[in-house]
């Protein structure tokens, strides 16, 4: 097997699951040591912090010809959702090859950019490859809460690790599409839709449950989340999402009306949920709390609800909110902000050589990710952010049902296309 594929074997081996909402639980720590036994192996001297105990991140940073250039911050998060073995058709943390995939939990989100990028990185360092600016490497924790114990602590605690950064490729992009055939187009995240983490509450009168209430909380708040589950929230076409869906339709040629993109987002497959997400702020119920014993009806019932906003909308967001809820459900919620930055500039031509270069006549788009990532954190200090971690897809893949779903798997053919792609954009970037 290539390196690459042993490195993204040898990562999903590392059960990193990061098993709580606020960050507080996880351990990096195994496969952080890892990364930073690996590029020491190439000779590298790797940062290796602990925001908190097993909380691993790696930092090293590989000078460039032109110091003058900023910086390129190349990024991926170690730590990874729980999988319930129980549903899936291989173990999750075993690192299966089968059928020509890597199959695991992380082997999409995200530790086939962190093999990728290791193995460039140990590539670059052995052979003593000067690339045209300095580039820097980091491998961080707890990106699937928010990044608290790594990225954003980086950007808090040690941010001279980063001076001179001005732009930085990450995971959810450079993935292909397969628009009809043989052509294919590879999505370049250029925006990101802000982040508000609720927490609900609504407090009631407390009793037997054999006896008439008028002040149940949990009658309330379920009230109240179905009036959210059936609002909709008021379309905006980002540039971004207007960007891809007109680029999907002159590779295509079928037309696309700007005052009608729902229609252009249903004809485009497994993408049109994630897509189709774009397209308006969205608030999903995740948890619900309330009660503890059947004859009883509680004070408090709680729920949680997973909010995503479109750049620009998040005061309007957090209003349209509280007037669906209603003015009995308090509302709590942690943000992280809307990402977004224009489809242009030398790193983004150097985006398209490299991969015409390993597919020739495919076409780069930018579009919007309805998730988030660690560019949240890293845009506190300037930094611009492309979502660019290469991979080809086989045409039949659900690649957007495999974050955080069953049967996690990377093509071992996808995953060395991805290494040529990032180590010819390295070298010209």
């Amino acid at each position: 097997m290539s390196e690459v594929v042993d490195l993204a074997r040898a990562l999903v081996r590392y059960d990193t699951t990061n098993t709580s909402d606020d960050g507080a639980t996880g351990n990096e720590r195994p496969a952080a040591e890892f990364v930073a036994e690996r590029l020491a192996d190439a000779g590298f001297q790797p940062v290796y912090l602990e925001s908190a105990p097993k909380r691993g991140n790696v930092v090293v940073r590989l000078p460039g010809a032109d110091p003058s250039r900023g910086a390129l911050l190349v990024h991926g998060h170690l730590d990874v959702v729980p999988a319930d073995a129980s549903e899936w058709s291989v173990p999750p943390f075993a690192g299966e090859i089968r059928d020509g995939y890597l199959w695991g939990r992380g082997a999409i989100d995200m530790k086939h950019m962190v093999a990728m990028a290791l193995a460039v990185a140990r590539r670059f360092k052995r052979d003593n490859i000067v690339p045209p600016r300095d580039l820097v490497f980091a491998f961080v924790a707890d990106e699937e809460a928010g990044g608290r114990q790594g990225a954003g602590w980086l950007v808090e605690q040690h941010r001279g690790l980063f001076d001179g950064v001005t732009e930085a490729i990450s995971e959810v992009g450079g993935f292909s599409y397969t628009v009809r055939d043989d052509v294919r187009a590879y999505l370049v995240e250029t925006a990101e839709k802000g982040v508000m983490w609720l927490r609900l509450k609504v407090r009631g009168t407390p009793g037997h449950g054999s006896m008439l209430h008028t002040d149940n909380p949990v009658a309330k708040l379920t009230k109240a989340l179905a009036r959210l589950e059936s609002h909709e929230f008021p379309q905006v076409l980002h540039p971004a999402v207007r960007d891809f869906l007109a680029g999907v339709s002159d590779l295509t040629g079928v037309a696309f009306d700007p005052d009608d993109p729902q229609a252009a987002v249903a004809r485009l497959g497994s993408l049109s949920r994630m897509i189709g997400a774009t397209l308006r702020d969205t608030a999903n119920t995740t948890m619900l709390k309330a009660g503890y014993k059947a004859n009883v009806v509680p004070s408090v019932a709680e729920a949680t609800v997973d909010g995503r906003m479109l750049p620009g909308r998040e005061r309007a967001f957090e209003r349209e909110l509280a007037e669906v809820l209603g003015p009995d459900v308090e509302m709590d919620w942690d943000m992280l902000p809307p990402v977004e930055t224009t489809f242009d500039g030398r790193l983004v031509d150097a985006m398209a050589a490299a991969i015409d270069a390993e597919d020739p006549g495919a076409r780069l788009l930018p579009y919007m990710l309805s998730a988030g990532t660690d560019a949240k954190s890293f845009q506190r200090l300037g930094i611009r952010h492309f979502g660019f971690a290469p991979l080809r897809l086989p045409p039949d893949l659900n690649f957007t049902a495999l974050f955080h779903g069953i049967d996690e798997r990377v093509p071992l053919d996808g995953l060395e296309f991805g290494e040529r792609v990032l180590d010819r954009l390295l070298r010209t970037c």
